[in-house]
């Protein structure tokens, strides 16, 4: 009979817990994508000594599937492996539970497009985004879909269902919320065309992302909505996905100032999408603290 379950954490410490994981997933990243990049591309290693965050922001046209790839398996390495032998827990009680879950899941992905696309008509409505249709080619579309969906698991498996879960056993909900949040943000701030507002519209996500963790201790919503997010965002609408292009159905035209239509950062990088994910956590508290009874 297995007792995992019932064993004690190594360590004790949740925030510990966190500290650990966050020095063990930069270095196994370092050991594991330093040797894939400069024996699978162009890149040289002279150029990763002198600037290796501009050499890797390079590969992202060509190589953005090598990247994810990497980060997918770095990410579930580190977990699986902290999980057992640090938290001593299963993998699956990071928050992988389907039943009873699906109608976050259906929440999640639909909650994307209904915000993105009301932000969509007021830029339109005040003249500040027009749009052309581009070639449809579906075999792109089935790979950036699946590059969109690595990238949704492999960061709230790591945001949310390792380092949030593990923060919120030092910490009331709200504060790792917030912690769980800014880790996420930071994680992103190499990210081209990164600057105030979408640096406000990270942490945000990070709040939403993770709302329905600190009630729920499930993934499905997070994941389904990261996904979901990214996907309309880029190869649906056209905006470029926190500063990485993505060939899509729709091509942006956009008009007038940075801070209005998010600029090279995309639509994340507007301060109509810092304003509706602070109405859409506001209105999602209101919903779980009522659901859950919780004050």
């Amino acid at each position: 009979m297995d007792n995992s379950t019932e064993k004690k954490p190594l360590i004790q410490k949740g925030w510990l817990r966190v500290l650990l994981f966050v020095t063990v997933y930069f270095f196994v990243s370092l050991l594991v994508s330093i040797p894939s990049i400069l024996f699978l591309t162009d890149v040289k290693s002279s150029d990763l000594e002198t600037d290796a965050v501009q050499a890797i922001s390079n590969l992202e046209s060509s190589y953005l599937w090598l990247i994810v790839l990497l980060e997918f398996v770095c990410s579930v390495i580190c977990v699986f492996l902290l999980r057992k032998f640090i938290d001593r827990k299963s993998f699956a009680s990071l928050g992988f539970t389907i039943a009873g879950h699906w109608h976050e899941m259906i929440a999640g992905f639909f909650l994307a497009p209904a915000l993105i696309g009301i932000g969509s008509l007021i830029l339109y409505f005040f003249k500040h985004v027009e749009w052309d249709v581009n070639s449809f080619n579906a075999q792109t579309f089935i790979i950036e879909a699946g590059t969109l969906a690595l990238i949704a698991i492999s960061e709230e498996l790591v945001f949310r269902g390792y380092i949030l879960n593990n923060l919120l056993q030092s910490f009331n909900k709200w504060t790792a919320l917030i912690i769980s949040s800014v880790l996420f943000t930071i994680f992103h701030l190499s990210n081209p065309g990164i600057s105030t507002i979408p640096i406000a519209t990270l942490f945000l996500g990070g709040i939403l992302f993770g709302i329905n963790y600190i009630y729920t201790k499930n993934l499905w919503f997070s994941i389904f909505l990261h996904f979901s997010w990214n996907l309309f965002q880029g190869p649906f609408t056209g905006y470029k996905v926190s500063g990485i292009n993505f060939p899509s159905l729709l091509q942006t035209d956009l008009k007038g100032d940075i801070s209005i239509t998010g600029g090279d950062f995309g639509f994340e990088g507007s301060f109509v999408a810092t304003a509706l994910l602070l109405i859409t956590v506001l209105g999602l508290w209101l919903v779980y603290e009522k659901k859950f009874n919780k004050v």
